[in-house]
């Protein structure tokens, strides 16, 4: 089927980026399978990740189909536009639904983004993983490819302001090399290898990051661990 909301939805929020001037620096995106299915694992750290993670697929010329919490979809504007785009909603009461779901479109060969942490790190740090994206893979025979963001936290994120001005805030983003299943290996080992995986690219995006703050009172969206004053883990876990 023609893919007849998805492409245009793309330019708009390409034409938002320019708007914004945001300054991309991505690196690692020929790592993103050009056919078959594959799912793309990445951290959590602002409202519009979604979105980010999506471009990494881009020069692949692939779609990328999201696991998204159930309620986006009953929003009377993004539900719609979710739904057009072949997103997959989640809702946590029947999770197997959003699972068989996402393993149809794996088998069809579909590219599904999936954010194991479950939620935004609200102290931008790796949360622990959820299993079902490594389970996912292992199901369907396909790969993992994973990926990590800086900067999207700047944005819009749980507990801070939307900052969508024209305030030329950098995103980086790096994408590793696709981590091969086997359906002998334990679903919990293949998720701590993986998140190893974002762990590592995580550190590498920091260090390429251009930090550029405004005074003690722009420290907000950097770590503790370095320097900043977001919440350490435990703090943020607590505030919910």
């Amino acid at each position: 089927m023609a893919e007849l909301v998805y492409p245009p939805v793309i330019g708009a929020a390409r034409t938002m980026f320019k708007a914004l001037d945001l300054r991309f620096d991505i690196k690692g995106t020929e790592h993103v399978p050009q056919q078959g299915g594959a799912v793309l694992v990445s951290n959590h750290i602002g409202y519009l990740d979604f979105v980010f993670c999506g471009l990494t697929a881009r020069p692949a010329k692939r779609l990328v189909r999201f696991m998204a919490k159930e309620s986006v979809f009953r929003h009377k504007v993004s539900g719609p536009l979710m739904r057009a785009m072949k997103h997959i909603p989640v809702d946590r009461a029947a999770g197997m639904d959003a699972y068989r779901h996402a393993l149809s479109a794996l088998r069809s060969g579909e590219v599904v983004g999936v954010f194991p942490e479950a939620t935004i790190s609200s102290s931008f740090t790796l949360k622990n993983f959820k299993s079902g994206a490594a389970r996912l893979a292992q199901e369907a025979g396909v790969p993992l490819v994973p990926m990590a963001l800086w900067g999207t936290q700047r944005l819009w994120t749980k507990g801070h302001k939307r900052d969508l001005g024209r305030s030329h805030i950098p995103v980086t983003i790096r994408v590793g090399e696709p981590v091969p299943t086997d359906p002998a290996e334990s679903a919990d080992s293949l998720t701590e290898r993986v998140r190893g995986r974002v762990q590592e690219l995580l550190e590498s995006a920091q260090r390429a990051y251009p930090v550029r703050t405004e005074g003690a009172h722009d420290t907000w969206w950097i770590p503790a661990h370095l320097g900043g004053t977001a919440p350490a883990p435990a703090e943020a876990g607590a505030a919910g």
